[in-house]
């Protein structure tokens, strides 16, 4: 069948291109339509299957094709109205040229090849469910009618308010079938930061997870005009309220609807229209709403994939990163959907300490962690290490030197490892991996925030190679990607395949703001035409706002922000991470460090020290073990950050300063040398509202909570 016997009467002709170097249309008949064969494939045998306790109505019939190329009229490259289609960034040929599909299309053609293999698998009262892909599509068609009972409208929002969880990926699935917009919200998100993101996404359904953020949505449902229902995922409702639905409850609503009506709204729907909404973590103002079509997801999960070398069906992850964040929900989610892998959800609790047990349950073909997850796991290794026997010390630290030089004799294309690798490999390095849980995995992942050389050559010690990604929610995640075959230490990797990047103003080193262009390119910020133009430029380039430079092998490296930039009253640009991290690798107590003096005479620093975690995920006065025995090292006995504050440890403020001018030594200039530094007294945290959701440091609201120390450091 042509393509064009697959394209709607509805459906454009021309397939509009736009590009660095690819101006002008592609006709649809250079395309090829979705070829699906039935599979006589079984899944593995050691998988178990059950359906999910829901009713779910009778079972849907699968239409036999996933259609042709659905693409409606377009005219520009970004919209910020939410029903308005955009031209996509098509390239003539490779992968930037693969034929546009929606969400349903990409779903179908999994659920048609691999619809008994294992899509989900939740834990339920201690057991492990499964969805199979098939359950899983069910599950899906049975919400989007809910939805549709509901009185979802076409564009509107459905607002998800919860951890990670089947239920997570069926209302997000079945609102997109049913042609609304998917939107996540943060789990840590106020009241008023939950109304906002409500109401500018116009939700007419918010799903939440417990009463917790059931009370949210109640305190501030009188200002959501557009809101119709709310729907909890976990338990049975405290109180009944009208228009408020267990999720059992919820799922059986759209029983009464018809399956052919769904299945014209399906049809209706066109690759480059908005289908799902990411809003920005709003550190500078309100957040942003990312407006991403069926092909910006579809496209990059195909993409990602592909240049990941990901196998179809040989996969399995744990998501327990927040999904209302862009690289969570692309990997646990879309990729995850495209190569028909399993994802296994982690518990609510994971990064309070249960993620370690998971990992070691699932056992994953590939973890995804922010720069914190690889700390925290470092750091406990570390405190488990200094527990051992001396002999077994000296064995770590010998198998550690060999695994370092393996790593980077990897890196750098050499196949010989060092002499003793193979004892070295069965001593600590296999050991080490199946403690993790990480002894099936193919590759390990860290992104969202930058990370340090010293933990990912701590891990290089331990041959685990941690690759770093790079992106944002405007590149529909990743722009840039580190793997097994391609990567270097500290760089996040090359662009992704059928993607560009240029490097607009760049200095005399080489560093320029780093912009993108592909088919991962967001359509806009919803109703924000002013920021949106902002970002994309007249040529349709996105701007990160990130500098960068290549190395001679095109691998990118990210040098700094340009927002984050300080700039002295000398008038010197200094990015801070660098300096941050340096301290963080020379005094190994320190937890955080945030660098200030923007429009100062000199460089200052904020610094916390390394505390245990409360059950809520808070941080407590109590020093972690590794810095307790730290302290005791340098004649020092304390317990408490408090303890070590209040009596301004002499060997331990010792300690710091020389750090601080091991780290100055390596200045490039006297501006860019820190003069003064204060330890606080409390670590930061999300709740706190020091970091973001990924743990990314949020320095305005820092710099805010901190105003008189900072103002001490300048005599004001």
């Amino acid at each position: 069948m042509s393509a064009d016997e697959c394209i709607s009467q509805s459906d454009s002709k021309e397939i509009p291109v736009s590009g660095n170097d690819s101006e002008g249309s592609v006709k649809t008949e250079e395309y090829q339509t979705v070829a699906l064969h039935d599979s006589k494939d079984q899944p593995n045998g050691d998988c178990s299957f059950s359906v999910m306790k829901s009713n779910t109505g009778s079972d849907p019939a699968i239409p036999l094709t996933t259609g042709g190329v659905r693409l409606a009229p377009a005219q520009d490259l970004w919209s910020t109205v939410r029903n308005k289609p955009v031209k996509l960034r098509m390239e003539t040929s490779g992968l930037g040229s693969e034929p546009p599909m929606t969400i349903h299309q990409m779903f179908l053609a999994t659920v048609q090849k691999y619809g008994d293999y294992p899509a989900l698998r939740g834990k339920k009262d201690g057991t492990w469910v499964t969805l199979t892909y098939k359950e899983y599509y069910q599950n899906a068609r049975a919400a989007a009618k809910s939805f549709l009972k509901l009185g979802l409208e076409r564009f509107h929002g459905v607002g998800i308010l919860g951890f990670n969880s089947p239920e997570w990926f069926i209302a997000d699935v079945g609102c997109i079938l049913a042609g609304g917009l998917a939107t996540g919200i943060y789990t840590t998100n106020s009241p008023e930061a939950c109304q906002y993101v409500a109401d500018n996404c116009e939700a007419n359904v918010l799903v939440v997870e417990n009463n917790k953020q059931l009370i949210k949505i109640l305190q501030v449902r009188d200002q959501l005009p557009h809101l119709k229902a709310i729907v909890q995922y976990k338990g049975e409702l405290e109180q009944k309220l009208p228009n408020v639905y267990t999720w059992a409850e919820f799922m059986k609503l759209g029983e009464s609807v018809p399956d052919a009506e769904l299945d014209v709204l399906i049809d209706s729907q066109k690759a480059n229209e908005c289908c799902t909404l990411i809003y920005t973590s709003g550190t500078t103002g309100n957040p942003k709403g990312v407006m991403l079509s069926h092909d910006n997801i579809t496209w990059t999960a195909t993409a990602a994939g592909l240049m990941t070398s990901l196998k179809m069906s040989e996969e399995e992850i744990v998501s327990y990163l927040p999904l209302s964040h862009v690289a969570a929900q692309v990997q646990d989610m879309w990729i995850c959907m495209r190569f028909a892998a399993i994802t296994n959800f982690a518990e609510p609790d994971a990064l309070k300490g249960s993620l370690a047990n998971t990992l070691r349950e699932v056992r994953p073909t590939s973890f995804l962690g922010v720069p914190r997850v690889w700390e925290k796991m470092q750091e406990a290794m570390k405190s488990v290490g200094a527990k051992s026997s001396v002999m077994k010390k000296k064995i770590a630290d010998w198998a550690k030197g060999i695994g370092l030089q393996a790593s980077y004799n990897a890196m750098n294309g050499d196949s010989s490892v060092p002499w003793g690798f193979t004892l070295a490999n069965a001593l600590v390095f296999k050991n080490v991996r199946k403690a993790l849980g990480l002894d099936r995995c193919r590759a390990c992942y860290t992104g969202a925030a930058p990370i340090t050389k010293d933990t990912l050559e701590y891990f290089m010690s331990l041959y685990i190679t941690v690759f770093e990604l790079y992106g944002m929610s405007e590149s529909t995640g990743p722009h840039a990607i580190s793997w097994a075959e391609d990567y270097r230490i500290m760089s996040c990797g090359k662009v992704l395949t059928g993607c560009k990047t240029k490097l607009d103003k760049p200095d005399t080193d080489g560093n320029g703001e780093i912009c993108f262009w592909g088919r991962n390119m967001f359509m806009g910020y919803l109703n924000m035409p002013d920021k949106t133009e902002e970002a994309l430029d007249a040529e349709g380039w996105l701007h990160s706002g990130d500098l960068g430079k290549h190395d001679e092998d095109d691998f990118l490296y990210i040098t700094g922000r340009i927002k984050e930039l300080i700039i002295t009253a000398g008038g010197e640009n200094i990015p801070p991470v660098p300096t941050e991290d340096a301290l963080k690798e020379e005094v190994s107590i320190i937890s955080n460090a945030m660098l200030v003096g923007d429009k100062k005479k000199f460089l200052s620093m904020l610094l916390t020290l390394k505390c245990n975690i409360d059950d809520s995920g808070d941080p407590t006065d109590e020093l972690t073990p590794l810095v307790v025995e730290f302290c005791r090292q340098h004649g020092v006995i304390a317990s408490k950050v408090s303890e070590i504050i209040n009596k301004k440890e002499p060997a331990i403020y010792k300690v710091i300063q020389e750090g601080i001018d091991r780290v100055n030594a390596k200045a490039t200039s006297n501006a860019q040398r820190v003069q003064k530094w204060t330890i606080l007294p409390q670590d930061f945290s999300i709740s706190g509202g020091e970091l973001g959701p990924t743990m990314k440091l949020k320095r305005p609201v820092v710099s805010k909570m901190y105003q008189e120390d900072i103002n001490t450091f300048y005599g004001e």
